[in-house]
């Protein structure tokens, strides 16, 4: 079983499919996204036609690291890839409520087409990674009529009833299982 603290790369005998890669590359994009916004929010708000932002797109770059963080680390990136996606909504919020009066909004068009483009992504995505996830009912098996056992229970029980230990082995003598006469 896989540790969930694992990152997600790919593992020998483990298909990828598409969807996976995207879904990890979307994981360190948002984490060099949120490392941006966490580090230079100024120039974040500036490319964006932002001012005076600066604290929410702070908050904005701790939530970016941490939903790449938990893309990368899960076993099943899915619900994270859709977190992306509420993430990018509210980003496109922001960015239209945001605008500056005394700029031509070049930046933040701009800014708006891009956090499109990649919301677009996102749900792509999310989508795909869902279809082939498929719903919680497909993707269980019930196992509770299984024992563990290739025979099962019944010719498992005293199976090892008439093994000997060899003489040979080097077992003190009252360690050695006594003989029932």
């Amino acid at each position: 079983m896989r540790n969930n603290l694992v990152p997600r790369t790919a593992i020998p005998g483990q298909s990828q499919s598409r969807h996976d890669r995207l879904a990890r590359n979307l994981g360190y994009f948002s984490i060099a996204l949120g490392v941006a916004e966490l580090v230079a929010p100024d120039a974040v708000c500036r490319a964006a036609g932002l001012k005076g932002l600066e604290r929410l797109v702070r908050a904005y770059g701790v939530r970016e690291i941490t939903t790449g963080m938990a893309i990368l680390t899960s076993h099943d990136p899915t619900p994270w890839i859709w977190g992306r996606v509420a993430g990018d909504l509210a980003d496109i919020a922001t960015v239209a409520v945001g605008k500056q009066d005394n700029n031509k909004n070049d930046n933040n068009r701009l800014a708006l087409t891009a956090l499109a483009a990649v919301t677009v992504v996102d749900v792509i995505c999310a989508s795909g990674l869902s279809a082939e996830k498929g719903q919680g009912k497909t993707a269980l098996a019930d196992y509770s009529q299984r024992s563990g056992y290739p025979g099962g229970l019944r010719l498992a029980r005293g199976a090892a009833s008439d093994f000997r230990v060899p003489q040979d082995f080097r077992i003190p003598d009252p360690l050695r299982p006594y003989a029932v006469s």
